[in-house]
């Protein structure tokens, strides 16, 4: 409007234009308002991934009272020689078994853990409680309960945990099918790093079906880049659905900082642990009772398969689950339960997320043609029964434990169902046997050109050398020969 177009204006057009604009000002400065209101008012958890650009907080508000911090306690006797005798000239006479004194110390150390059910079941790291006398589990509001111990699996590094909730339910998180994870996946990973308290870090799924360096015998880790420090074991791995994806246990670091390489437990495997763990008393998982090699280029091509997939069986042990189905050597697991497995872990893996009684469906390759067979979840035997029995005398192996190999007791100490022999499952310290190298997991086939069947004839064996000892064993699948004279 032109200035002689105003001034053309009557005094009441002039005042209602005015009018008309106060109150489109006034209109809008009120609109903001409002939408900054209701926008505050109706946050959500976010349901897609669009959303998430706006705030992870409604995410955590909703999952962070179910991550707890875990203290535990430990009483450790550490043996001191008395100084005066630390001295080589007095070794002389003395030796190494001078007069020692013990003195007793407390360690003190902090994880976290996820409550997973309203009851006060607690899943966390195996290793963040091992060998604990006292557990403390402190909530995200501060309350502390005192935790005892009901399950522990070192082969997978989890532990569960039960406090009282007293009147009460507690939060909890529901677990997500870690299956339909995708590389790229947003994922949250909330735990306690250093102690410094409650911590939330943001990243993504940055691999799957990851080993993590021998950590656990079953590796199958999701890998990601959410920063993950010490204290963060036990915590938890979010989906952008607020549901667990998997258990924070590992990082990979040469600083013992997160380098953007964390690992998690999957959380079908975390479910698979508690609930079969829960039901038998004791963690039970499945067994195949085979053992394969991964297909290479070159056993593909002789095989006559268009790329190196599945694994191929080598050996199966009589009456084991792969034995009753119908597996045989020679034949390839394509997959299982429709996921492709490409080596023996990830056959393992695939098993021991399985429940007990239940079956699992392998796609078989036979002589060029598929098939798929039915495979029951079933334990391991444990006969023979194990007996162990503390090997006493003047002999090499007085001090060692040792007991009968059974599929189940080799299962539980990750060695091939297949040895035979008689394993040694401790050793105490100090003996003979431990002054002659004999080591937890060591595998006794032979004495003095006798096969080695039972060890209700171990001490026999050794007590009744005349000469001296030869004792043929295997340690992590090589055989070992030490002989000795009396």
């Amino acid at each position: 409007m032109t200035d002689r177009q105003k001034n053309q204006l009557s005094p009441i057009q002039k005042i209602a234009i005015a009018v008309l604009l106060k109150m489109l000002v006034i209109g809008a400065i009120v609109f903001f308002v409002v939408t900054s209101v209701m926008a505050k008012e109706t946050r959500v958890v976010p349901a897609n991934k669009q959303e998430v650009q706006l705030s992870y907080s409604p995410l955590v508000k909703q999952a962070a009272p179910a991550v707890v911090n875990i203290f535990t306690r430990k009483t450790v006797v550490q043996t001191q020689r008395r100084s005066l005798f630390n001295d080589p000239f007095f070794e002389q006479f003395f030796g190494r078994t001078a007069p020692t004194k013990k003195k007793k110390k407390t360690q003190n150390s902090l994880g976290s853990g996820v409550l997973v059910s309203s009851d006060g079941i607690v899943v966390t790291n195996y290793h963040v409680v091992a060998g604990a006398d006292e557990i403390t589990v402190a909530l995200n509001d501060r309350r502390e309960f005192d935790a005892h111990l009901i399950l522990e699996d070192e082969q997978t590094d989890l532990a569960v945990l039960k406090i009282d909730p007293g009147n009460e339910k507690f939060p909890y998180l529901e677990f997500h099918n870690s299956d339909e994870l995708e590389v790229g996946d947003l994922v949250l990973a909330i735990g306690n790093p250093f102690g410094v308290g409650q911590t939330v870090t943001s990243g993504i799924v940055s691999a799957l079906d990851r080993s993590a360096g021998g950590k656990t015998s079953i590796e199958n880790f999701i890998q990601t880049d959410a920063a993950i420090n010490p204290g963060n074991s036990g915590g938890a791995l979010l989906t952008m659905q607020g549901t667990l994806a998997g258990i924070n246990s590992a990082i990979f670091s040469k600083s013992g900082g997160s380098l953007g390489i964390g690992f998690a437990i999957p959380s079908n495997l975390v479910q698979s642990v508690l609930e079969n763990g829960l039901a038998n008393g004791r963690v039970v998982r499945p067994w195949l009772g085979a053992n394969g090699q991964a297909i290479t280029q070159e056993l593909a091509t002789g095989l006559g398969m268009e790329r190196p997939t599945g694994v191929l069986i080598s050996n199966i042990y009589k009456g084991s689950a792969a034995d009753l189905s119908g597996i045989r050597i020679n034949d390839v697991v394509a997959s299982i339960n429709g996921y492709e497995v490409v080596d023996m872990k990830s056959v393992l893996f695939r098993m021991s997320t399985g429940r007990l009684g239940e079956k699992a469906e392998f796609a078989i390759i036979r002589n060029g043609q598929e098939l798929t067979l039915q495979v029951p979840l079933m334990a391991a035997p444990r006969d023979p029964a194990p007996s162990p029995k503390v090997l006493t005398g003047q002999q090499p192996m007085a001090g060692a434990v040792v007991a009968n190999l059974s599929p189940a007791l080799a299962q539980d100490m990750r060695m091939s169902p297949f040895i035979k022999g008689v394993v040694v499952t401790d050793v105490q310290r100090g003996s003979i046997a431990a002054r002659q190298g004999f080591r937890k997991r060591d595998v006794v086939t032979e004495i003095n050109g006798q096969n080695v069947l039972e060890n209700s004839n171990v001490q026999a064996m050794l007590d009744n050398a005349e000469e001296g000892w030869e004792i043929i064993l295997l340690r992590n699948g090589r055989k070992a020969v030490l002989r000795l004279s009396r």
